[in-house]
């Protein structure tokens, strides 16, 4: 056995007067060492846990990176773009992707039930009507958006459906605005959006979710991506009608009802795109006409480019009767054509003519071109440490894509949209740094007083040592060994005292926080044990290595008067 750490451990469990005299130094020592590791596990494991949770929020609500159309600054108003099926799997087959899904946003107004109040002023009953109105940005999702997130965060009901083939009116909103709306899991819910006509709908709360990101939660309703598609006006949706008025000559007016785009419309009823909307018609055999809509980026007639999809509809006509009669409506009221309905829908009806002649009606209307726009693409990636590199490689991806629109593309991610959360996280290091220092420093300086303790109420043993032939080295080995054992005492009860008092939080929230101001309800505790035995290492180390310099009095110290020593 060495016999310098065997005489150490001897003196480090003994107990004679001297140790008496340096024990409450000693013991102020193990404390600091003791406070030192209790705060700097409680440190690491808070500002993990607070960046974690904080990084995870927000991209929940959105996600690691964004695909979006070149100039747009905000995601929330991003211009449109033309879903690309083969944009989406090169994404997706780039490493470190996990997931990429469409998305698309919409500004609205969410309107509570009405609150009547009832009053009795001077006799007489009056009543007041209140109703608040709650700001939203909606955000549409489809069929393979990741729901992992919120219904994680769900506390009431269910995620809307999304993959039936008929979009449903359903969103989840935040514990937040159903307290503000006053709105419980099933109920209806106004939804205003603002158009070129403003659109007032009902949506379903099918759920009710808190993540504790306020800013988020009070912002954002996750509903159907194909009803904001259609409520965005993107691309367009055209139909045919027929006119409720009739020429002199008897013919009935046909014309193109198209909506949405930017209104320079261009129809195609089968010889080429062109200005006319309409034409005059009465025919005499069956028939389907088909329309064809497109809008330009100019009013030139025959030039220019397609602004959007085209979208088709198509008008079935049936002829009854005296078939080769002009068209003259046999009932009119006040000049309109009086019609027929055939079904509940108003779609379909007839016409009846003077001398016996009928003709029975059919819409079918465009779908509309906004399911092939969205506003862009969500990427997930797999490991946040490397999405600046993935985010590269998309852009790499994305450039040598092909399309017939010829869109140009940006990429954006987290870091960038939420700039100044992520540089307030970021900054939290430097706090964790100047903690873990200072702490070290004060447990090294605390340390290096309890070993010179050690070393003056150990005089004449150090002087007997060297008497019999032991070098300075050996003898200062002796104290760093006592001086590890004070050290390696302390971590092992500061890791039991800090990790204890991390799982009392994890599991009892004690500290809760204002979410308005820490974007979390509770001190988050996130232990990496990595962190842990790095720390542990660091500790021992540079403590133990900190004290080579204060041992070195060993070395100044005389055999002869260490011996007379009293």
């Amino acid at each position: 056995m060495n016999k310098i750490y065997y005489i150490a451990k001897k003196i480090h469990k003994g107990n004679g007067e001297d140790k008496k005299v340096s024990q409450p130094i000693t013991r102020i020592a193990r404390l600091s060492i003791i406070l030192a590791m209790v705060i700097n596990i409680i440190t690491l494991a808070v500002v993990t846990g607070f960046q974690n949770k904080v990084k995870d929020k927000v991209i929940g609500f959105g996600s690691h990176a964004t695909i979006v159309k070149a100039g747009e600054n905000s995601t929330f108003e991003s211009a449109p773009i033309v879903y690309n099926d083969s944009l989406e799997k090169a994404v997706k087959n780039i490493q470190g992707v996990k997931n990429i899904q469409s998305f698309a946003y919409k500004p609205a107004l969410l309107q509570s039930d009405p609150d009547t109040n009832r009053y009795n002023v001077n006799g007489i009953d009056t009543f007041q009507v209140q109703q608040e109105i709650h700001g939203i940005v909606m955000k549409g999702v489809g069929s393979t958006y990741d729901w992992t997130f919120f219904e994680s965060h769900l506390i009431e009901g269910i995620v809307p459906d999304v993959k039936d083939s008929i979009p449903h009116n359903e969103v989840i909103i935040s514990s937040q605005i159903a307290k503000n709306l006053n709105i419980d899991v099933g109920d209806d819910v106004n939804v205003f959006f603002v158009k070129a006509t403003p659109v007032k709908l009902k949506y379903k709360v099918s759920g009710i979710f808190k993540t504790g990101l306020q800013e988020f939660d009070e912002q954002v309703v996750i509903g159907d991506m194909r009803n904001v598609q259609r409520l965005n006006d993107w691309g367009i949706q055209t139909a045919i009608r027929v006119a409720d008025t009739a020429t002199s000559d008897g013919q009935l007016i046909v014309y193109a009802d198209t909506r949405g785009g930017n209104g320079n419309y261009r129809h195609d009823w089968g010889q080429g795109y062109e200005n006319a909307q309409g034409f005059t018609y009465c025919d005499f055999k069956d028939t389907v006409i088909r329309l064809i809509s497109s809008d330009y980026y100019t009013f030139i007639d025959g030039f220019g480019e397609l602004n959007s999809i085209p979208d088709t509809a198509f008008l079935h006509v049936k002829v009854e009767g005296n078939k080769y009669l002009p068209c003259y409506p046999k009932n009119l009221e006040f000049g309109e054509i009086q019609r027929e309905f055939l079904n509940e829908s108003g779609t379909k009806f007839a016409i009846n003519f003077k001398g016996g002649k009928r003709m029975v009606f059919e819409y079918f209307d465009g779908k509309g071109s906004h399911q092939n726009y969205i506003g862009g693409y969500e990427v997930e990636i797999t490991d946040f440490a490397k999405l600046d590199e993935i985010a590269a490689n998309i852009k790499r991806a994305i450039y040598f894509q092909e399309t017939d629109e010829n869109i140009e593309y940006r990429v954006r991610t987290i870091s960038e949209d939420q700039q100044e959360i992520f540089l307030w996280l970021d900054f939290l290091n430097l706090n964790v740094i100047i903690i873990l220092v200072l702490m070290l420093l004060i447990g090294t300086i605390n340390m290096g007083s309890g070993l010179l303790v050690l070393i003056i109420t150990k005089t004449q043993l150090i002087g007997l040592l060297k008497a019999i032939g032991a070098s300075n080295w050996e003898i200062r080995k002796l104290f760093l060994y006592q001086a590890v054992f004070i050290i390696l005492r302390a971590v092992i009860f500061g890791n039991i005292v800090g990790i204890g008092l991390c799982l009392l939080q994890y599991h009892f929230t004690i500290i809760p926080l204002n979410p308005e101001v820490y974007y979390l309800d509770a001190v988050p505790i996130e232990l990496n044990f990595w962190h842990i035995g790095l720390l542990n290492i660091g500790t021992i180390v540079l403590c133990t290595a900190a004290l080579i310099i204060p041992s070195y009095v060993v070395t100044k110290i005389s055999p002869i008067k260490a011996l007379k020593f009293d």
